[in-house]
């Protein structure tokens, strides 16, 4: 049986990858395998693969990653911490009942969390 999904996401520059979900978003690294990185945020669990060659304002690589409780005070924190909210995501109630805000990392992933109303 399946007991969890784990995204597979590119990045282009190491450290500026592993700078942005650590220190911007709070996640741990678990592995960093050169090419490879598992990263870790409760219960999200995000697997990162080099793709040097990738155009981050082309990128189509997108994910939803769902937050149960306090993404007001998430929202305000990744702010607070220089990460860029996307131009068409700041944080508000959608008629699909979550409260989302999104985010583009350096490699153009979108980030779209959410929040059940």
């Amino acid at each position: 049986m399946i007991s969890s999904v784990v995204p597979k996401i590119p990045f282009i520059e190491k450290e500026e990858t592993l700078n942005y979900y650590s220190e911007g978003l709070g996640f741990e690294l678990l592995s960093d395998w050169g090419d490879y990185l598992i990263m870790k945020k409760e219960g999200a669990e995000l697997h990162f693969f080099h793709f040097p060659k990738l155009k981050p304002r082309k990128s189509d690589f997108m994910i939803y990653l769902r937050v149960s409780e306090g993404i007001e005070e998430f929202y305000q924190n990744v702010q607070e911490k220089g990460v860029k909210i996307h131009p068409n995501g700041p944080l508000e109630a959608k008629p699909w009942n979550q409260k989302e805000f999104s985010l583009i990392d350096p490699a153009g992933t979108l980030l779209t969390f959410g929040q059940a109303i």
